[in-house]
C-alpha cells in the first residue's frame, strides 16, 4: 500500500531500497525476508514520506507525511 501511495513501481522501490524486484514482490505476498532486508525497504519508504504508525488494535498502518 505504502508503494502504490507514493506512485512507486516496484522496480523504483527495489532501486531506492537497493534489494531485488523478486525482494519487493516477495515481501507483498507476505513471503518472510530477512529482518535487515525489511528494514532497508522500510527505510526506504520512510525517506521518500511514508510513516509507520500503529493503531488502538495494534494493526499497522502507514501514512505519508506532508511536505
Amino acid at each position: 500500500m505504502a508503494r502504490a501511495a507514493l506512485g512507486l513501481g516496484v522496480r523504483d522501490l527495489a532501486k531506492l531500497a537497493a534489494v531485488s524486484v523478486d525482494t519487493v514482490s516477495r515481501l507483498e505476498r507476505g513471503e518472510e525476508l530477512m529482518p535487515r532486508t525489511v528494514q532497508a525497504i522500510r527505510a526506504a519508504l520512510e525517506s521518500s514520506s511514508v510513516e509507520f504508525i500503529n493503531d488502538e488494535r495494534g494493526d499497522g498502518v502507514v501514512r505519508l507525511r506532508r511536505q
